[in-house]
């Protein structure tokens, strides 16, 4: 395994956008990354080198965001503005007024769709992760995050024309 400095270095922001993803509060992604390289780091024995490290640091990731969830109990809607930040705002203020309102009306549409369609849309627009690291996140295969993907793609602009 990698010097312990250089896997965060090299992975805290995937791990960090991909918490964000899930919890949409920046605090508690912050919080649950550093614990996720704490674990990483207490069983990097056990890492089988089947799949990526950002892959394993994800998976970690997710157990943890899963077992706050269930002694919290609580779920925080998103705020526009949080997830703004996590993706990458364009040059132009133009753009970045027309971006912010593609955004908002994005997410507000989102809504609509199923949890794992959403995870695997947030993954891949804001997390900019594969599909194969989607598949492999979620317990699933790489063509079923192609599909899902795609299918919460074709429902979106469905009702984008309605």
């Amino acid at each position: 395994m990698q010097n312990m400095d250089e896997l965060y270095r090299a992975h805290f922001q995937t791990v960090f956008k991909y918490l964000f993803c899930m919890t949409h509060d920046a605090d508690l992604s912050e919080e649950l990354t550093q614990e996720t390289f704490y674990q990483a780091l207490k069983s990097y024995k056990r890492f089988r080198g089947d799949c990526k490290l950002s892959v394993w640091l994800c998976q970690i990731a997710k157990h943890l965001w899963l077992k706050e969830y269930d002694k919290s109990k609580r779920f925080v809607s998103v705020p526009i503005e949080d997830l703004a930040e996590c993706l990458p705002a364009p040059e132009d203020m133009e753009q970045t007024i027309w971006a912010d309102e593609s955004r908002a009306d994005l997410q507000q549409r989102m809504q609509s769709l199923d949890e794992n369609t959403r995870a695997v849309m947030r993954l891949r627009l804001t997390g900019d992760m594969s599909f194969r690291e989607i598949g492999d996140i979620l317990n699933r295969s790489e063509n079923w995050a192609r599909v899902t993907f795609y299918r919460g793609k074709q429902k979106l602009m469905k009702e984008e024309k309605l």
